[in-house]
């Protein structure tokens, strides 16, 4: 086993297992995005190129054999000590579960031998469950969440709602 290559999850769970994501992990992490309804999909080569290029600051959870779940992100440039998570998806049947917050621990307790001690994302308003996750993550380690005005509405396309950066420190 490669050094980060399992995440031990924050409860015992014998088929439950978190992991770095490889290549060829992307097109089911597409379809997960895809079926979720509510995540904005990129082409499944962005998925494959994620897998394979930003696997260290990723994750994927298998219940069964089966990616259920994952996270993406990647280590800013400008904050070498913060993760920004691009977009966490969980299988509709695996909702309801925690999955989505086991995820996040498992990449920042992965991430903080790298000197990680932020993560930062961007939620729309109308998000109350990223929201709710994403706060319940900061309390569960003690930590602040912030919100602050980021990407405006016009920038982002018709429809689309302004994008707010949270950031958990």
């Amino acid at each position: 086993m490669n050094p980060g290559e399992r995440v031990v999850p924050r409860t015992p769970d014998s088929d439950t297992v978190f992991r770095v994501p490889s290549a060829a992990d992307g097109a089911r992490m597409w379809e997960i995005a895809r079926d979720s309804g509510v995540l904005d999909v990129n082409s499944p080569y962005a998925y494959v190129l994620w897998g394979a290029e930003f696997s260290e600051s990723s994750i994927v959870v298998e219940v069964e054999g089966r990616v259920v779940g994952f996270v993406t992100g990647f280590l800013r440039p400008s904050e070498p000590d913060s993760i920004f998570v691009w977009q966490v998806g969980v299988d509709a049947d695996q909702r309801g579960k925690g999955l989505a917050a086991r995820l996040l621990h498992g990449l920042m307790d992965r991430l903080a031998d790298r000197g990680v001690v932020r993560l930062r994302t961007t939620i729309s308003p109308d998000n109350e469950a990223s929201q709710r996750t994403f706060g319940a993550v900061a309390r569960d380690r003690g930590m602040t969440l912030s919100r602050e005005d980021y990407l405006a509405a016009e920038l982002l396309g018709e429809g689309h709602e302004p994008e707010d950066l949270y950031t958990i420190a």
